[in-house]
């Protein structure tokens, strides 16, 4: 039983995950780990290879999933995000060959996939509008955003401000001044509450999403009345608390812990 396992959950090539299952008793709870790469193409699930492999080492089944990055055939909003949905439910189809727990899954998401964590986990509220075809049929116990893109407005702005094109834009079609509905369905700050337990982890040095993106999202989810933690990590920059080689990620592990 103990293995690594790969699955479709749809019929394009990007649609399936890497299932790792640990050497040891079940039945296990689960992480689905989301990467990041702001939606490109150019980073797959290989990115978070590294933690999903550290997680299973201790006692964790890992759900890594890919799924349609912009650039791909309708990827962006809303395929990418129905993508997540969906292979969080097919965990559904796997459970009693692999002895996993569904009663015990939490999602964990880094900068883009912390986006699409966050996202997901909002199609357990009934206080959001409804996707068809994206409802969330496994329960989940909470989710982890690791520097996430809680604030798609704010992140575009950030961008724009730089003076850099947004793949911000490329995952939602437009700006914000074009996009308004978009955004507004998309961005998980304008989604709250979302009814979930949620830790949101940032290092205060990350450069790619600024640790006020999580900030600002952090505090209208508790004013909300959500049930958000916020941990600013001050030596970290964005990759660190995805290297399990690092302290950071101890403190990663320490909120799967506290999550189960």
């Amino acid at each position: 039983m103990a293995g690594t396992y790969h699955f479709a959950y749809g019929t394009h090539d990007s649609q399936y995950g890497i299932l790792r299952i640990p050497d040891a008793p079940g039945p296990f709870p689960v992480v689905v780990s989301i990467h990041g790469g702001f939606w490109r193409q150019k980073y797959d699930l290989d990115e978070n290879t590294p933690l999903s492999e550290d997680l299973t080492d201790r006692g964790y089944a890992t759900w890594n999933i890919e799924y349609r990055r912009t650039g791909e055939d309708s990827s962006g909003w809303t395929g990418t995000c129905q993508d997540v949905v969906d292979a969080i439910n097919h965990l559904a189809q796997l459970e009693s060959d692999y002895n996993i727990d569904l009663s015990q899954v939490i999602l964990l998401g880094h900068s883009a996939g912390g986006h699409l964590a966050l996202w997901a986990a909002s199609r357990i509220s009934e206080n959001v509008d409804d996707y068809s075809g994206s409802t969330l049929l496994v329960p989940i116990q909470g989710v982890i955003s690791l520097a996430g893109l809680a604030d798609l407005r704010k992140m575009w702005r950030i961008h724009s401000e730089k003076g850099v094109d947004s793949p911000v834009s490329a995952f939602i079609g437009g700006s914000p001044e074009e996009m308004v509905e978009s955004y507004h369905a998309a961005s998980p700050i304008e989604l709250l509450p979302i009814g979930a337990r949620q830790i949101i982890i940032h290092g205060e040095l990350d450069e790619n999403v600024p640790a006020d993106v999580s900030n600002g999202y952090h505090k209208k989810a508790v004013e909300q009345g959500d049930d958000s933690e916020l941990i600013i990590l001050p030596e970290a920059e964005h990759f660190k608390i995805v290297d399990p080689s690092t302290q950071e990620w101890e403190t990663v592990v320490g909120a799967v812990e506290s999550l189960m």
